[in-house]
């Protein structure tokens, strides 16, 4: 009987990939035919390569939220929380001479070390309010994301914190071996959420959690804890998401890349991720990410409106949500 379910699941993620790979293929062929001579450019695909970490990490962020059945609507707002932060440490303790030519490189690690620290906390508080007390993950994930974005406009008072040091901008903008900094950032990272869900004992059980959370509990799991730490870790990939961010546009605010938390649930779900948990890859939703920014940057060459394009990313999701709900009652 397990190894019918093993086998099965097997057969439905390796179908998922070849779904996924194939509509990357047919939106690559499309926007080639669509316009060429911009879409085929060099920098057209080495631009995709430094905005697709962000958008990458927190969707991977919320396909692990979405692993217990739960998802982390506030993602977006700790990426800007911990940008504003890190921000807010470099103006006080750098001056504007400084901040424009001085690499910084101890305070920006202190400043990696602040971001990285206000996604652990707050993803902390996320799994305290979900795993401890029980309020539903929409709801609380809710409340926290409106609460981070509050406090990052109280710290700036509106306005963007512009003017990082040239080492955090590296994060951001720079290039090793040919390849941008924060792509290489995002293969290291998704190779070890990668490994940490398919090879060690707590992506399992986050697995089972989600896919029958009373078998789990039967099963002797310490469901809590688990819920706990998939929403630290959510925490955590939505602030080094921010710190790419600010490093990317050398500025942090606090209403930076509302359009991701949609973009974020949709690749999640288009990368074969369950929203009532147990199935999820980070190859899935790397595919996804990489299907969207293809579509994307062809619907902005052809000078679509952003509110067309919302209107279009919405509709799709709710197309995919359908079609996937159809495809498991089946």
């Amino acid at each position: 009987m397990k190894l019918a379910l093993d086998t099965r699941a097997l057969v439905n993620r390796e179908n998922n990939i070849a779904q996924l790979i194939l509509i990357t293929i047919l939106i690559f062929v499309a926007m080639s035919a669509l316009n060429p001579d911009k879409f085929l450019r060099f920098y057209n695909f080495e631009s995709i390569t430094y905005i697709f970490p962000e958008l990458g990490l927190l969707s991977i962020a919320m396909m692990i939220a979405m692993l217990t059945g739960g998802i982390d609507l506030s993602v977006v707002g700790i990426a800007n929380l911990s940008g504003i932060l890190a921000g807010t440490f470099f103006h006080a303790v750098l001056t504007r001479q400084q901040l424009s030519t001085d690499p910084a490189l101890p305070q920006v690690l202190v400043g990696v070390a602040i971001a990285l620290g206000t996604g652990l906390a707050a993803g902390a508080l996320n799994g305290l309010l979900i795993a401890r007390l029980k309020i539903t993950p929409i709801l609380a994930t809710m409340g926290t994301g409106q609460l981070f974005t509050g406090l990052a406009l109280v710290i700036t008072g509106g306005p963007a914190i512009a003017g990082f040091p040239k080492s955090w901008a590296f994060i951001g903008n720079g290039a090793l071996f040919g390849l941008a900094v924060p792509f290489l950032i995002f293969l290291v990272v998704a190779g070890l959420i990668a490994f940490l869900l398919s090879r060690t004992v707590f992506g399992i059980n986050l697995m089972l959690i989600g896919t029958n959370p009373k078998a789990a509990v039967f099963a002797g799991l310490r469901t809590t804890r688990m819920i706990f730490f998939s929403y630290v870790a959510t925490g955590v990939l939505g602030s080094l998401a921010g710190i790419i961010l600010s490093g990317r546009t050398n500025a942090a605010k606090a209403d930076y890349g509302t359009s991701y938390l949609l973009q974020a649930v949709l690749i999640a779900v288009l990368g074969g991720t369950n929203p009532a948990g147990g199935r999820g890859t980070v190859l899935g939703v790397s595919i996804a990410v990489l299907a969207l920014m293809l579509l994307s940057s062809g619907f902005q060459i052809m000078r679509f409106s952003i509110h067309l394009i919302d209107f279009i990313w919405g509709a799709f999701l709710l197309l995919v949500i359908a079609i996937n709900t159809y495809l498991n009652r089946k």
